[in-house]
């Protein structure tokens, strides 16, 4: 466990971290990139997008089912895990996207289906509704983050304060570590994920780094105009949320569902926040589901 340090360092911190041997570090102008890539070359590519806080750990369960089939790509978005932005960072929907953008023309493979987790999934949407050349031709949203925080009045400018005081992140990141605070939001997501993860989650927590690309992600966050973005995406998607996620209400999927016309919603009873890493054979099922839909024959074949 790290402490007294601002970053994670991947000898130490690292050495346990699931899937490591997919674990790659990739340059590109924007960050020093960490990214999971496993599965056959030749195969289509899926990119799996995390939410703000967390990192490629979230798809630790997810990525061995799908790397049978795919060319699975995880990265830890920009100041979040091992990924170090080089300063200045834009960490807003925008910018996460343009970062996104050159790491994928660094790969030089543009993914088929993009699956985006919370904030994960309005980044996905964006990249697809992009005018970029290379798109791709599905989107899968897990308890996807689609409309602005209520309160967001308060939220917004809290964040911004936080992420402009110096001091914050440290704080923050001390209280994870002497205090019940890392646990009591692990609670707050209404999720009962493994061990590993609640660790993961721990030492991500205690690292005053990732906690300020966490904070810099959410004050620079503006969903404001979301619709059009949900209403230019090319194809219908495929939204996926639990009833009981406390942290981003079942109305985002729906109301997302009904902007991006012909989209499919699914939804199930149970599983919280972190949907995919306590259900992730049900999620991997409803994901095969999604790509079968995609093969109809009036649909295009995402896979």
């Amino acid at each position: 466990m790290m402490s007294g340090r601002d970053r994670l360092d991947w000898e130490t911190d690292g050495r346990t971290w699931p899937n490591r041997s997919a674990s790659r570090f990739i340059a590109t102008a924007s960050c020093h990139w960490h990214v999971q890539i496993s599965g056959p070359e030749d195969a289509p590519l899926i990119l799996l997008l995390h939410g703000t806080g967390a990192a490629s750990h979230s798809w630790r369960h997810l990525l061995p089912l799908l790397a049978s089939r795919f060319r699975v790509v995880a990265p830890d978005l920009p100041g979040h895990g091992f990924t170090r932005p080089r300063e200045p960072v834009d960490l807003s929907l925008p910018g996460m996207v343009r970062s996104l953008t050159e790491l994928l023309r660094e790969i030089d493979r543009c993914p088929a289906i993009v699956v985006g987790h919370s904030a994960g999934a309005a980044i996905a949407v964006t990249l697809a509704a992009s005018h970029a050349s290379a798109v791709p031709r599905h989107v899968i949203g897990i308890n996807g983050a689609f409309l602005p925080i209520k309160g967001n009045a308060l939220f917004s400018p809290l964040a911004k304060a936080l992420f402009a005081n110096p001091f914050s992140a440290s704080m923050f990141s001390l209280m994870s570590r002497v205090t019940p605070l890392g646990g009591n939001l692990l609670s707050a997501t209404g999720s009962d994920i493994d061990a590993e993860g609640r660790a993961i989650y721990r030492m991500l927590l205690a690292s005053p780094a990732h906690v300020r690309g966490a904070l810099g992600m959410m004050a620079a966050w503006d969903l404001q105009r979301f619709d059009a973005t949900l209403q230019r995406l090319p194809f219908p998607m495929t939204l996926i949320a639990a009833k009981d996620d406390p942290m981003v209400p079942i109305e985002n999927s729906a109301h997302a569902a009904r902007q991006a016309a012909g989209s499919r919603l699914v939804l199930t009873e149970r599983g919280g926040h972190l949907l995919h890493e306590c259900r992730t054979a049900d999620v991997a099922r409803w994901f095969d589901e999604a790509i079968g839909e995609q093969k109809r024959p009036d649909g295009a074949d995402a896979a």
